[in-house]
C-alpha cells in the first residue's frame, strides 16, 4: 500500500509492514511480523514528519508522504528514537526535504551524526516542556531516556490530544488495518514486548508515567503494532501496574536460591544454604529447581528478588543448560543493586561455579562471596559450610555484614 492513512484530520500514518519477519533484534519471536510506524502532520505552515522506517523499506515510506505533500512542504523531522528501524530512511528524508531540521534528544547527537555520515544535518536538541510551533499546531518534547535507548523521547500533539510515545506501548503485531479497535487480539504481542524491551527499564517506566500523566491523551502514535485510539489509558495503566513496585513483603527481601542437581548432591547443598538463610527472620528465603520452571516464572521470581544464588553441577566441563537459560533471562531485568553468588557439587574438575560467577559479575551482580565449591557428596561438615554460607549471605543482603569487594 503506498497511500498513506489518516488517523485523525491533517494527522497522516505514512509507516510500514513487516509481516515477513520472525526474529526481531535476535532475541525476539515475531509470529505476527512487525511494523515501522511513522506519521505526517499538516500545519497551516508546513508538514512535520514523525521519525522514519527501516532502509530497506523506505520508497514505501516515500511515496506515502507523497501522496499527502511536497518534500518542499516539509519543514521538520522529530525523531524520537534513532535505532536503524526507525531512522534508516532519515539521510534519504534529509537529501529529499534538505531544508527540513531535525529535533533530537540531547544524548541523540552523537548517533545523529553516526548516522548522517558525510551529510550534515541541521539539527536542534530538546527536553520536557520545550515547544515547537508551526501554524496552527503545538508540539511538546518530553524527556523520557532508556525506553529502551538513552537517546529516546515522546512528543505531545497539544490540539489533538497525541501522544507520540516512541517504543513505549510498541508491539510486534502486524495487521493492515492498523487501529488497535479494528487488529485481532494483541494482548500476547503487547505483553512480549514489554516484557522483553521495557522490563529492564521499569523505574524509568514509570518516570515517564508521570509525565504522561499530566496530560489528556486520546491517541498513541506508537513505533511498533496498532495505533491506540479506544481508550489509550488502559495501555498505560497495563504498563504502570507491570512497572511499578508494589510492597507486598512489607520490607521483608527475598533471596531466590536456583538449583539444578544430577545426583542430589547440590540439591543437598542448596537446602542447607536455604535453612542459613531462613535462620534470620527479617529475610525470605525460596528454593527452585530450575527444570521445573519456565521463562516468566523465572521473571517473576527474579525480579523481586534482593538476593539470588544459583546451585549446578558440572557436566563435561559447563554448567547444564537450565542455568543458562536462567542467566539469559536476566538481560530482560533490572539488575540494579542485586546480589548474586553460586555453588555446586562436582565431580572431576567442578568449571561451572567459576562460569556462573564470572556470567553474574558480567551482568552487574554485587557478589559478596567466593563461589562454594564441593567434590561430590557433600559431608555433614560440609553442609554446615554451607548453612554459614546463607547466613553470610543473607547477613549481607540485609545490610547485616559490610560486603567484602572480591
Amino acid at each position: 500500500m503506498s497511500e498513506a492513512i489518516q488517523v485523525i484530520k491533517d494527522l497522516y500514518y505514512v509507516g510500514v509492514s513487516d509481516p515477513d519477519i520472525r526474529t526481531f533484534d535476535i532475541i525476539m519471536k515475531t509470529a505476527n511480523g512487525t511494523t515501522y510506524n511513522a506519521y505526517l502532520l499538516k500545519t497551516s505552515e508546513g508538514v512535520i514528519i514523525f521519525d522514519t522506517v527501516k532502509e530497506e523499506f523506505q520508497e514505501e515510506f516515500f511515496k506515502k508522504i507523497e501522496s499527502v505533500c511536497s518534500y518542499s512542504d516539509i519543514k521538520y523531522i522529530i525523531m524520537h528514537h534513532l535505532e536503524p528501524d526507525h531512522s534508516g530512511a532519515l539521510p534519504e528524508l534529509t537529501r529529499r526535504a534538505p531544508g527540513a531540521k531535525v529535533f533530537i534528544s540531547p544524548m541523540a547527537q552523537p548517533m545523529l551524526k553516526s548516522i548522517a555520515k558525510t551529510k550534515d544535518m541541521e539539527f536542534e536538541t530538546v527536553w520536557t516542556n520545550k515547544q515547537l510551533k508551526l501554524g496552527n499546531k503545538t508540539i511538546t518534547f518530553l524527556s523520557t531516556p532508556n525506553l529502551h535507548w538513552p537517546e529516546t523521547m515522546s512528543s505531545y500533539l497539544e490540539e489533538d490530544c497525541v501522544l507520540f510515545s516512541g517504543d513505549v506501548f510498541g508491539s510486534h503485531y502486524y495487521d493492515s488495518r492498523i487501529f488497535d479497535d479494528l487488529v485481532g487480539d494483541f494482548d500476547y504481542a503487547f505483553k512480549y514486548y514489554y516484557d522483553h524491551i521495557m522490563r529492564p527499564f521499569r523505574s524509568d517506566v514509570v518516570k515517564a508515567l508521570k509525565l504522561y500523566d499530566k496530560f489528556d491523551i486520546s491517541i498513541i502514535c506508537n513505533l511498533h503494532g496498532p495505533i491506540m485510539r479506544d481508550n489509550p489509558q488502559k495501555y498505560i495503566e497495563r504498563y504502570r501496574e507491570w512497572s511499578e513496585k508494589v510492597d507486598r513483603l512489607h520490607g521483608k527481601k527475598i533471596i531466590s536460591i536456583f538449583y539444578v542437581t544430577s545426583y542430589k548432591n547440590t540439591k543437598d547443598m542448596a537446602q542447607s544454604i536455604f535453612d542459613g538463610i531462613e535462620s534470620d527472620t527479617n529475610l525470605i528465603a525460596n528454593i527452585y529447581d530450575l527444570t521445573a520452571l519456565d521463562e516468566q516464572n523465572m521473571l517473576t521470581i527474579l525480579e523481586e528478588s534482593t538476593g539470588i544464588l544459583i546451585g549446578a553441577p558440572t557436566i563435561n566441563g559447563d554448567a547444564p543448560k537450565p542455568v543458562w537459560d536462567l542467566l539469559s533471562c536476566m538481560m530482560l531485568l533490572e539488575k540494579k543493586g542485586k546480589f548474586g553468588g553460586c555453588f555446586g557439587s562436582y565431580g572431576w574438575s567442578g568449571e561451572a561455579v567459576e562460569m556462573i560467577h564470572h556470567r553474574l559479575g558480567a551482568l552487574n551482580f554485587r557478589l559478596p562471596l567466593q563461589p562454594m565449591k564441593i567434590k561430590l557428596i557433600p559431608t555433614k561438615e560440609e553442609l554446615v559450610d554451607c548453612f554459614e554460607f546463607g547466613i553470610e549471605f543473607g547477613q549481607i543482603v540485609n545490610g547485616k555484614m559490610v560486603e567484602m569487594t572480591l
